[in-house]
């Protein structure tokens, strides 16, 4: 199993476990000792994972981190643990502490589900009081597992991560900032666009006029964006020949599509549908998993691209009723009518559970 596969893993297990857990020692043995040993190390050896270790602070002796992870003899990385579902402050934790007296150049604070990573960025020594990479490992992206490979102890390399850590951490800033913006956007934001397009002074009045007119065109700009990249797969999805076999369970088997006419058009119905079953199975599995491949009779709905793991077929051509195909763990297709794309959500739990089939296939091995 790779570094990403256990990472998943490791996701669905915390999505399963954090409510069952109430207190920090059951966080640490259910959620972040598995973490730990994602990562690599021996979790049972004191020369790299060493427990409650002491850091000696001016007159305070005796002072203890949860965990340090050690690299030639010297702790490297401290992890101090939160119960699970408590928030994390950084201010109520002694890591700022011990930055002073230790060579450590990594912090990590977590509840076993959110985790944020911390080094001394401003001031050398000096934790900074704002992380470098936070994420919630049951929503972990694949961009977010890339960097946490650079911490496992097979390419732990101290240099390149403190490195990496600055631009790391501002780019996550202006993402969130951006974010922000998008959804409420502020008066500065607002006076910007206003000196671009508009030639008369930003009254109070003008700009919450253009608040709402600039709130509108970034939405048309994203869903343009979306648009354009969704038909960007459906063109290369037309100009690949693909070499398919027939799903398990049926007698029909995918069709290619290529550059050349083959009486398949996919519809702009076929499309929404694609991405209502889409929003709904990102529950449990990244967007970039959920294909499609759209054939003369139906238009059919993959995991990884897989004909051998189909979620669901829209079977749309048909000029009167339209169906929505469903699979059980035998890969045997049930068709349910449908009258609206609406529909498609009340068969969330069985679009969930063909998911979850291939999710404890992956497990299993």
């Amino acid at each position: 199993m790779d570094f990403k596969d256990q990472i998943r893993q490791l996701s669905e297990r915390a999505e399963k476990l954090q409510k069952q857990v109430s207190t920090e020692e059951a966080t640490k043995n259910a959620l972040i000792l598995p973490f730990i040993s994602a990562l690599g190390y021996d979790v049972f050896n004191p020369l790299e994972v060493v427990p409650e270790f002491v850091a000696d602070i001016g007159i305070k002796k005796g002072e203890k981190v949860d965990y340090a992870i050690i690299d030639k003899e010297e702790p490297t990385i401290f992890i101090e643990c939160k119960t699970s579902g408590c928030k994390l402050d950084p201010h109520d934790t002694q890591l700022f502490r011990y930055f002073h007296t230790t060579k450590a150049k990594f912090a990590i604070l977590t509840n076993g589900v959110e985790y944020k990573f911390f080094t001394d960025l401003v001031d050398p020594n000096k934790m900074d009081e704002k992380p470098f990479l936070t994420f919630d490992i049951t929503k972990v992206r694949d961009n977010v597992i890339e960097e946490l490979k650079k911490f496992h102890k097979s390419y732990f390399d101290v240099e390149e991560i403190f490195s990496n850590a600055s631009e790391l951490k501002y780019t996550n800033e202006i993402r969130t900032l951006m974010n922000s913006e998008i959804k409420t956007p502020s008066e500065q934001f607002v006076k910007y666009f206003i000196s671009q397009v508009y030639s008369g002074r930003a009254t109070e009045k003008v700009v919450q006029q253009f608040t709402g007119i600039v709130k509108k065109s970034l939405s048309i700009w994203i869903n343009e964006i979306i648009s354009e990249k969704f038909q960007s797969a459906l063109d290369k999805e037309e100009s690949e020949i693909n070499k398919n076999e027939p799903v398990i369970g049926t007698e029909e088997v995918i069709e290619s599509s290529s550059g050349q006419e083959n009486g398949i058009e996919t519809t702009e119905e076929e499309k929404e549908g694609f991405l209502i079953i889409k929003a709904i199975l990102r529950e449990k599995v990244e967007g970039e998993r959920v294909q499609f491949r759209d054939t003369k009779s139906y238009f059919g709905i993959l995991l990884d691209d897989n004909n051998r793991k189909p979620l669901a077929r829209l079977r749309f051509n048909a000029q009167t009723v339209k169906y929505l195909g469903l699979f059980d763990g035998e890969k045997n297709e049930t068709k349910v009518p449908i009258d609206s794309l609406d529909d498609i959500y009340k068969y969330k739990k069985e679009l969930l559970k063909t998911i979850d089939f291939y999710l404890k296939q992956e497990f299993a091995t």
